[in-house]
């Protein structure tokens, strides 16, 4: 397989923290005509399908059902539990090759369309971003944001905090360390804004959630003439509809995730849902009363949050 992505559009990569509307994002933009929303396939978090597949044991291994349940739509026409076990054995076929050759492979099998993924975990490491571009040196990425409070709140709400921890997204100054999702927000912008810098401007859009949801329409027609693809109103009316995608739903046994957990229980578009906030005052998910760090602060007023 050739890693020289030349027969299809180049991906559309959604860089953000877990609970900042990516699926629901991810959703709808993958809905347009033009476009191929995939759930989260993480290929990137190692350079070969192999290392990718070893480092996913455990707890981890939920982090390989979107992929699976890629690999068992678009070649078995079917997420069944057969469809799984076929797509696991399609994995094992190429258990040599890189992730760039998987995911150009995913692209040419979804050709004409372009590809959009919002692996969160892209944005926990530099190394995951770097290698996004040497693969797709013309990807687009759209810098999707929301308010660390309201972002910290959702964060907390899943399994107490279970995905801030699973980042070390933990104060450890305190005794016993607290959990603090802030901390791994803060990292994760900064990891995107540093890769970003080096981004030609026309391949890059940053948005923040809050108005996307506010603005569905006319925010996704911003992100159709971004991306060159059509913004006609049948185009923007099927975006509004993330849940007549394939992956809007929780899959089978084996693979039932391979998206975040609520939008697979809810997909629908409900606009205005998520208010204002604010970055002054305790934060509700610490025990000692504390507020943002200067630092977070700081990084949230940069990005347009107050």
């Amino acid at each position: 397989m050739s890693a020289r992505p030349t027969s299809f559009p180049p991906p559309l990569i959604i860089l953000g923290s877990p609970r900042s509307f990516t699926s629901l994002i991810c959703g709808m933009v993958g809905q347009h005509p033009e476009a191929y929303g995939m759930p989260e396939l993480n290929l990137f978090m190692s350079d070969s399908l192999k290392g990718f597949v070893e480092e996913l044991t455990g707890y981890r291994q939920i982090q390989i059902h979107g992929l699976l349940r890629a690999v068992a739509q678009l070649y078995g026409g079917e997420q069944t539990l057969l469809g799984i076990d076929m797509a696991r054995r399609w994995l094992l076929t190429r258990f040599g090759v890189s992730t760039t050759d998987v995911y150009v492979e995913l692209c040419r099998k979804v050709a004409p369309l372009r590809i959009v993924d919002k692996s969160p975990v892209y944005s926990l490491k530099p190394e995951n971003l770097r290698r996004i571009r040497a693969a797709f040196p013309d990807a687009r990425y759209l810098h999707l944001l929301r308010h660390p409070r309201t972002q910290g709140e959702s964060i907390m709400k899943v399994a107490k905090g279970l995905m801030a921890t699973l980042a070390n997204s933990i104060d450890y100054s305190t005794d016993p360390p607290t959990i603090d999702p802030q901390l791994v927000w803060a990292d994760m912008q900064r990891h995107i804004m540093e890769f970003l810098a080096d981004i030609p401007a026309q391949h890059q859009l940053r948005l923040r959630g809050e108005e996307v949801l506010g603005d569905p329409q006319g925010q996704l027609g911003v992100i159709c003439r971004w991306l060159g693809m059509s913004d006609a109103p049948g185009a923007i009316e099927a975006m509004l509809h993330p849940e007549d995608s394939p992956y809007a739903c929780l899959g089978p046994v084996g693979a039932h995730l391979g998206n975040d957990i609520n939008y697979l229980r809810d997909p629908t578009v409900r606009p205005g849902l998520v208010g204002t906030s604010t970055l002054a005052g305790p934060l509700p998910w610490r025990p000692d009363g504390k507020g943002f760090e200067p630092r977070v602060i700081e990084l949230a007023r940069q990005l347009g949050y107050a």
